[in-house]
């Protein structure tokens, strides 16, 4: 058995973090917030209210590769949890890894806001989401292991769609 990772993705806001966990509960695998992952210099410039910038990512995006890394050689399926705003945030973390899907949580900068200001107790303040939108390049079909799921339902409809896309792609590959 190969293991496999599954990139839950999208920007802040969109649910990355909650419905992961609930992916990660449905399919018995083990569950990772990118968040966790971040060097302290990240995390210390987001409190601050900075956006990071691609130097900033660089080193946190090698952490989220070598988790999927481990998972695949551990012959584990985890689910991982990273924004992956770009496409070459995304192909750095396929560098070097056979088994990773990602799941893109697509939403509308409306639905974002309302719910960022629902949150309590989160780094990214709702005036960031700015940066997160301008630098997210949307997933296009030539990146054919990416799964768009919309975040337009309530969370436990958003985890069945993905379950569900999930398993079709399972018995398709």
């Amino acid at each position: 058995m190969t293991g496999s990772s599954i990139i839950v993705m999208g920007v802040s806001g969109c649910g990355k973090s909650t419905i992961g966990a609930k992916i990660a509960q449905r399919l018995n695998a083990k569950f990772i917030d990118g968040d966790d992952l971040h060097p302290r210099a990240n995390i210390e410039k987001m409190r601050r209210g900075e956006p990071l910038d691609d130097n900033d990512r660089a080193p946190w995006l090698e952490r989220i590769r070598d988790a999927a890394f481990s998972l695949e050689n551990k012959s584990e399926r985890g689910v991982i949890v990273c924004s992956a705003l770009k496409k070459s945030y995304r192909d750095q973390i396929r560098d070097g890894n056979q088994s990773v899907t990602f799941v893109f949580l697509d939403g509308d900068k409306s639905l974002i806001i309302k719910r960022m200001q629902a949150r309590q107790g989160h780094f990214m303040k709702t005036h960031m989401i700015d940066s997160q939108f301008a630098a997210l390049q949307r997933p296009d079909n030539s990146e054919t292991d990416v799964l768009n799921i919309s975040i337009a339902d309530d969370i436990d409809v958003v985890v069945e769609h993905a379950v569900h896309a999930l398993y079709q792609q399972e018995a398709t590959a």
